[in-house]
């Protein structure tokens, strides 16, 4: 059974003004009968449409559920996306207002900036990494608008995905430079290990996961375009963050990635 286009709309203004308002609201699968991904997906794109004509500025895609455990967790055999934003963009040294988020957790990954436009949507994986122009150390600060983080799959993909910001370290790498898939990663808060992982924890390969992408967007006809920044999913688990949190993330082959949270 289809979602009414009226439950769709009325998802999405629910989505947009907790976010606005960072006041969380109850699961849209239950306040708004949003029951299958492609509503879900519907929703999402009305409050991108929505953003970029109030002036914000997309920067590039997210893509979560990269776990095979969260994917079998939720149910679902493959990733999702969400839109990346340049006013939730932060870098190596920052502070981080924690106060522009309701629920703030930060994951290590690894972004990648796309050199050229992929429009293909059967692109392999050596012409994708032909087309990648750097990877960079990442962290994505995931938060949702969901209370309590009470998600299924339908309600992070109507919440972009639960994407909140992100942060990139300040020293590019080649891609044949450093090794994607075998290069742990240790995430520190407050100077004490937090979350440990490794470069296959991404459905298997960094690349692999921005290759579903590349060719999903492809196929939706939104490319990805040169110049995007790719965030390609968790190397490790989810750590929560507050106001006073200072993060480090560490990944083989990349200088660290410091942060701090603040008011």
């Amino acid at each position: 059974m289809m979602t009414p286009t009226h439950d769709i709309t009325a998802a999405a203004e629910a989505i947009f003004t907790a976010r606005e308002t960072l006041t969380q609201i109850a699961p849209v699968r239950e306040t708004h009968g949003i029951a299958d991904v492609d509503a879900a997906y519907a929703v999402q794109a009305l409050n991108t449409t929505r953003w970029i004509e109030a002036g914000r500025r997309p920067v590039g895609a997210k893509i979560g559920l990269t776990s095979k455990a969260v994917q079998e967790q939720l149910g679902v055999g493959e990733p999702d996306f969400g839109t990346l934003w340049a006013d939730y963009a932060f870098g190596d040294g920052d502070v981080v207002p924690v106060g522009r988020f309701m629920q703030p957790k930060v994951e290590a990954e690894i972004a990648f900036v796309i050199g050229r436009r992929i429009d293909d949507p059967m692109i392999d994986l050596t012409r994708l990494t032909a087309a990648v122009d750097c990877a960079y150390a990442a962290v994505e600060i995931v938060d949702s608008a969901i209370a309590a983080w009470n998600i299924r799959l339908v309600d992070t993909v109507a919440d972009n995905a639960s994407g909140g910001g992100f942060a990139l370290g300040s020293d590019p790498r080649r891609i044949g430079d450093v090794d994607l898939r075998l290069g742990g990663m240790i995430l520190t808060r407050n100077g004490r290990p937090a979350s440990i992982g490794v470069g296959a924890a991404c459905l298997g390969h960094p690349l692999r996961a921005t290759l579903w992408l590349a060719r999903r967007m492809a196929a939706l006809g939104r490319p990805l375009e040169a110049g995007d920044i790719v965030l390609s999913g968790a190397l490790g688990p989810m750590v929560p963050v507050a106001a006073g949190d200072a993060c480090t993330i560490e990944i083989q082959g990349f200088a660290p990635l410091s942060f701090a949270f603040g008011d």
